[in-house]
């Protein structure tokens, strides 16, 4: 079994800073694109961000020249660097794993598309 993680959100005014972490835990054998969604009340889910295992980033452009990701391949954890937090960035933020390969036993399991419980931003004025 593996698990995702979030953690570090929290609530702050406007043009201040946050640093999600997502950290995979279990017997992990390699993690495809690893991602960060949010979903505001009322809206759908929306990718934020996501990174390959090549580090190669997409960054939606609502956040782009604010937020970052980053990813440790040795924690299996990715990160997201969110500066200039405005209100419209209210909302959960999931982690998701694609293509997560994981020991069971004798054997390397495939899960695709798995998600966090979720870390809540607020920002507020």
């Amino acid at each position: 079994q593996v698990t995702l993680m979030e953690s570090g959100g929290g609530t702050v005014r406007p043009g201040e800073s946050l640093r999600l972490s997502c950290v995979a835990s279990g017997r992990i054998f390699n993690i495809g694109i690893m991602g960060w969604y949010r979903q505001a009340p009322g809206k759908e889910r929306e990718l934020v961000a996501s990174i390959s295992g090549e580090h190669t980033t997409t960054i939606a452009d609502s956040v782009k020249g604010r937020f970052t990701i980053s990813r440790d391949n040795a924690r299996h954890t990715i990160y997201l660097q969110m500066n200039s937090l405005e209100p419209e960035d209210t909302a959960v933020y999931y982690c998701n794993a694609d293509n997560l390969l994981y020991y069971e036993g004798d054997f390397v399991r495939q899960v695709f598309d798995s998600w966090g419980q979720g870390t809540e931003v607020t920002i507020y004025s």
